[in-house]
């Protein structure tokens, strides 16, 4: 379970130590039967191939994946990308029953989703609903990250054209409790430069690398301030 908060302005947030979140998503979809929802991370199309890739990752260590995207770049008939995964073309806020097949899923993952659909509170309704004992893993933007501030210093933004929302710890603690989750973490993820790593050479690359870890340091300190969090709810 996570903090208990009562809201008041000056009450302190305990967070715990931040993680890398590839490596710590993938690995609690171990040996896991999973929904991938927002799967083929159109907004970065770099990382696919690398290990850098979120439903890669999770392609590996799962048992089955079934994944749902609404990309264009995915045709009707969908993408079978080995014996224990296929992606599906859908609207993962209601997927097809078509889709699911009465498969009962251990664990449903929804990352960096929630910043990119009009209503997350019905998403969270959603998911609760219709995955009943399964655990939900949703990741997302923190709209208080120390990289945003860094950005703002320089008149500079990063935001996806998609992007509808941002979050912070409290308001995810918000969405959670509105959706009537009881039994949750909320769970800070660090700072990475993987896309501009990936396009840069030379010293550029060097220079990206530089100020990733100067920001993960700051991260370390300051974690209400990192790049993002998963919420890891027991439905």
């Amino acid at each position: 379970m996570t903090n208990v908060l009562t809201f008041d302005n000056l009450e302190k947030i305990h967070v715990r130590k931040p993680v890398e979140r590839v490596p710590f998503i993938s690995s609690l979809t171990t040996g896991k039967t999973v929904l991938d929802i927002g799967c083929f991370d159109e907004t970065a199309q770099s990382k696919i191939n690398t290990d850098y890739w979120l439903h890669a990752q999770i392609t590996k260590r799962a048992k089955k994946v079934t994944g749902v995207d609404n990309s264009e770049l995915i045709p009707p008939e969908g993408i079978k990308e080995n014996e224990n995964c296929y992606i599906y073309k859908g609207d993962a806020t209601n997927i097809s029953p078509s889709i699911l097949k009465d498969t009962v899923f251990d664990m449903v993952v929804a990352g960096e989703f929630i910043e990119h659909i009009e209503n997350h509170v019905s998403f969270f309704k959603y998911v609760k609903e219709n995955f009943k004992n399964s655990t939900i893993v949703i990741s997302t933007p923190n709209g208080m990250a120390f990289s945003n501030f860094l950005m703002g210093m320089i008149k500079r933004e990063v935001q996806h054209p998609d992007h509808l929302h941002v979050f912070s710890y409290k308001t995810l603690y918000v969405v959670c409790k509105r959706a009537g989750f009881t039994d949750f973490e909320i769970i800070p993820y660090q700072f990475y430069a993987t896309e501009m790593i990936l396009k840069s050479t030379g010293f550029k690359k060097t220079m990206v690398k530089g100020i990733e870890k100067f920001i993960k340091f700051f991260e370390r300190i300051f974690r209400l301030n990192c790049m993002g969090y998963i919420v890891v709810i027991n439905n």
